[in-house]
Formats: structure tokens, sequence, C-alpha cells
């Protein structure tokens, strides 16, 4: 077991965390940064420092901004361990994690996580056939390696993200079979009380309209207001199963993107122990921070969609203040000099997230799909469905850790992150309380698989 000691460890390289390893060590601070990915960039930005100038011109100009950043990152003189799983974080700020088979811990005078989010779960019948895919797990394929499916796909649901994976194929020459959102008119008549945020955040305005004029354009198929989803198919996709304009539709494919918008990751944050709140607006659990980022834990900090769904430019900016908070409590600056620093990025942040009152209006994800019918599989590593878990629930499960014990609900090795937000809901459907009350599963290390071989090596 090797060790290592430095004054502020951030986890996760996308821009928030390179973003906070760029602010923390221009004041001297001694700076680690580990990210599983070999080169920086996170989901955002995935592999941009390899792109090619076709990815580029794919992947729009929003995609390609990130390049500036990876370049200042690696200018920042942060050390970055790349292909390093973090499996611990505990209170004390050790970090542990596993790189080429074997184990390393890291004590940091102060940590900061900058997970990142992941896509929502969208549970609805036929959701685990082979053949259906998240379209930020498509994005990916694009990003990283250039892959796309050559057969028509369908992409259904709602939020940014849809529209311009859409867009994106749209660029790739990808054949689209239809767009299927969800997005109804009273949506939209609830987000005309947040027009004043969107007014006011434009440039993002500007953009998401210019997308969807490229998708109509280019002759995509749209439905609106589409309800009842399914997926039919025996051993693998036939094809989507919908109603729309008062009419039911069935769209032959072998290939379904789905996507409702992204939640924070907060394995880390709960497991360790921080205090979270459930947020009715953005419909998930959010770890409690102030201004900086700081958790109730003292020397641990939370930047970028981890802590709040806010988009890449305000997770940078997130990083920003909390590496500037950790660098002033490593001795790094004076509060006054971390104050002047942090500044305009405070004013920035406040201009950037105007805008998201609207955009969580607007694209907020229907009940029928989070919270599912009974026969729908919702726990996808053990094959628990909604129905069994309404039956526990009706025997006296009181919240998703006793479902555990019910049923083994949350215990496969996606440790409840594909089920975790629809098993709250669903328990606090059945019992009539708000989620905050039916609480989350208790996560436990490791947060990211270790053998036990590997773990003996490291005690």
């Amino acid at each position: 077991m090797s060790e290592q000691q430095c004054d502020i460890a951030i986890i996760g390289a996308g821009p928030a965390g390179m973003g906070a390893a760029v602010a923390a060590a221009a004041h001297g601070a001694r700076v680690v940064l580990l990210d599983e990915q070999e080169a920086p960039g996170g989901q955002i930005y995935r592999a941009i420092t390899a792109a090619t100038p076709e990815r580029l011109r794919i992947l729009g100009p929003d995609y390609a901004a990130g390049a500036a950043l990876a370049k200042a990152f690696a200018a920042s003189g942060a050390l970055h361990i790349t292909g390093a799983a973090v499996w611990q974080v505990t209170r004390e700020r050790v970090v542990h994690y596993l790189r080429d088979g074997g184990v390393a811990s890291l004590q940091a005078g102060q940590v900061i996580l900058c997970t990142g989010a992941m896509e929502r779960p969208f549970p609805i019948p036929g959701w685990t056939l082979p053949g259906v895919m998240t379209a930020g797990a498509a994005q990916i394929l694009l990003k990283s390696a250039d892959l796309a499916p050559v057969e028509p796909v369908v992409l259904a649901g709602c939020g940014p993200l849809l529209y311009l994976l859409g867009w994106q194929y749209v660029r790739a020459g990808v054949p689209i079979r239809a767009i299927v959102d969800t997005t109804d008119g009273a949506d939209y008549r609830r987000a005309l009380s947040h027009l004043g945020g969107a007014l006011a955040g434009w440039r993002y305005l500007k953009k998401g309209l210019a997308l969807m004029r490229t998708l109509r354009k280019s002759g995509v198929p749209f439905y609106k207001g589409a309800t009842g989803l399914a997926v039919e198919g025996d051993d693998a996709v036939r094809a989507l199963h919908f109603t729309s304009g008062g009419r039911e539709h069935r769209i032959e494919t072998r290939t379904v993107l789905l996507h409702q918008g992204v939640v924070p990751n907060t394995q880390f944050t709960w497991a360790l122990r921080a205090a979270h709140r459930w947020d009715d607006i953005q419909l998930c659990w959010q770890p409690q921070a102030d201004q900086w980022g700081a958790l109730d834990i003292p020397g641990i900090y939370i930047a970028g969609d981890g802590r709040g769904i806010g988009g890449a430019l305000a997770a940078r900016l997130q990083g920003e203040l909390a590496g500037l908070a950790a660098a002033h409590a490593a001795g790094r600056l004076d509060a006054a000099e971390r104050d002047r620093h942090a500044a305009p990025a405070l004013a920035a942040l406040r201009s950037h997230l105007q805008i998201r009152p609207f955009l969580d209006a607007l694209y907020r994800p229907k009940a029928a799909n989070r919270v599912p019918a009974d026969g729908v599989v919702v726990c996808r590593c053990e094959e628990v469905t909604a129905g069994e878990i309404r039956a526990f629930v009706e025997l006296g499960c009181g919240g998703p850790n006793q479902t555990k014990s019910f049923g083994r609900c949350g215990m496969g090795p996606c440790q409840g992150r594909l089920c975790g937000l629809t098993v709250t809901e669903i328990i606090a459907q059945a019992r009539g309380v708000p989620p905050q009350e039916v609480g989350y599963y208790r996560i436990r290390p490791p947060i990211k698989p270790i053998t036990l071989g590997e773990l003996a090596r490291e005690a």
C-alpha cells in the first residue's frame, strides 16, 4: 500500500474538478485530482483532449469549450492521478482508491467531491430489454469512441440532453425514426411563471431553440405530450408504444434511447453521512452545502452537479469557489483574498443559474414515468418490481433500507444507483408521506467494486 499527503484532494476531473484544481493550485496549494478516466473531461467533456475535428464538429461548441479548461488544468501544476477508482472517502479525509490492480490511500487536508450527475431512472414497461439505453450512455459512446447507431433510433422522454443528442445525431448522419417528447401544455404553462429567468438566461434559451429548429428542418418526426410509454419486445426491443395527440402510436425500432433529466450522484455524500434534503423542484436528493460547497463535515466540500443540477459552466464556477475555500482552509490565502477572487465567480454563477427554474418547471418528469405501475421492474439488479415494493410497505416496510431485507432491492452491483430515487418515491406514495420522511439507502463502502484480495493487500 502506498500513501501520500496533500493539501487538497479532488475526486472527479469534470468541469467542477478541473475548475477547483486550477483555482486552488493557483494559490500554491498542493492539489491531487483523482479520476477513473485516462484523461480529464468528466462526462460532459469526455475525451476532449483527444477529440478530432470531426468529433468537435458533430458535438458542437459547448463540448469544444472544454478544451480550454483541460489545457488550463494541465498547466495548473496539480497532480492528476488517472485510472483511479475511488472506493472510499472517510470523514477524516482519507481517500482510498484502486489503480492498476493496486490499492493506495491519500491523506488530504481538504477534500472536494466533484462526482457529477447520473441519469434519472426511467422505469417504464420494457426498459430493461436489450436495445434500450439512456441518452447519456449513447452520447458517451459518441464522445469517446465515435460510435453511433446505424439503424433508425427512437429518442423518448424530455430534457435538454434528449434534444442535444438528437441534434448531434443529425450532424453525424444517424437516422432518427422519431423524438417522443413527454413535455405537454401543462409543463409550458408552469414554466411561463419563470419566463423572467429564462429571458435573463437568453443565451441558453437561444441555444435550445436552435437545437429544435435543426431537428425540425431535418424532418425528424416529433410527438408531443406523449403518455403511456412502453417498450415492446421479448428478447430485444421491437417497438415503442405510446399515446400522443389523443391517438395511440407504435413505432418499430431496435434501439430506444430514454432520458428524463439528470440528478446528483450522491453516493459519496450519503456514505459520508452528510446531511441531505429532498428537492421537490428537481425531484431528487441534494447534499446540504453552503455557498462555498462546504458540507456539514469539516474539511469536505462538494461542487458541480453532484450538489444540484446546474450545467457545465455552473459546475466549473462552483469548482472554483470550492477550490478557493479549500485553499483558504489550507492556509494558502486569507479570507479577504479568497472573497476578492470569489466575487466574479459568484456573480457569474448567479447569472448561469437564472434559467434553472424555467428548465426545471418545463422538463419536470411525469409521475407515471418516475413511479411506475406494479408490473414494472424497479431494481434491475435483483429484478424487484414496483408492485413487490408496495407489498413490502403493506407488510410494514418504512423505507429503502428495509426493502433490502424484504426482497434484496438495492443490493445489486449498482448499489441502488438505478433504483434509489424510484424506491423512495414509491414508498412515499404508498405511505402518503413526503420523500424526505422516507429517506434513502444507507450507502456503505466500497463505492466502487474492489476484490477481497485487493482489500487484504491494503490492510
